[in-house]
């Protein structure tokens, strides 16, 4: 029975380990780790981003506070459970999602603030994370549309919809 459960996942692309359950679900191993690596950097934007907005969230100041602190607040509660659905997503492709501070800081191109800067630069700095983790998922695209992988198709679009929108909002605050 071993050796046809094996040769059964040899011909169907897996190279799952020895022992373990193969992936079976019409996406071959390359295509899944393909998507799983442009969802890994998905996951690293999205939980940078998320960290500088509960960062500004808490020390904006200035005449804007309410309406900043609220705002920055609904956002960075809409990237936590973004955060959860990318990395579900990668593990349902078979792959570990990343979810240390280093592996971050290596996939993500959203760069960290380590200072305070005020309420206006905050918005700008919002405004590029937006749309950097906006450029990720539709980077993403290509892999998913070729292996016919329409959950990762509808979890990018359902992203972009969401970091286009903010992005424009957040624009419009520094319109003069």
């Amino acid at each position: 029975m071993a050796k046809k459960t094996k040769t059964a996942a040899v011909a169907s692309g897996s190279t799952a380990p020895s022992g373990s359950l193969g992936i079976h679900i019409g996406i071959s191993d390359k295509d899944r780790a393909a998507i799983a690596g442009g969802l890994s950097k998905l996951l690293a934007d999205t939980y940078t981003l998320y960290l500088k907005t509960h960062n500004f969230h808490w020390n904006v100041e200035g005449p804007m506070f309410n309406t900043l602190h609220l705002m920055f607040e609904t956002q960075y509660n809409e990237l936590a459970l973004a955060v959860d659905a990318i990395a579900e997503r990668i593990r349902a492709l078979g792959h570990p999602a990343p979810g240390s501070y280093a592996a971050y800081a290596k996939l993500s191109s959203i760069k960290e603030e380590t200072g305070t800067p005020k309420a206006e630069e905050m918005i700008r700095q919002l405004v590029d994370g937006q749309e950097a983790v906006a450029r990720t998922a539709r980077a993403v695209f290509p892999s998913a549309e070729k292996a016919g992988d329409e959950p990762t198709a509808d979890l990018l679009t359902q992203r972009l919809h969401i970091h286009e929108k903010t992005a424009w909002m957040l624009r419009s605050l520094l319109s003069k």
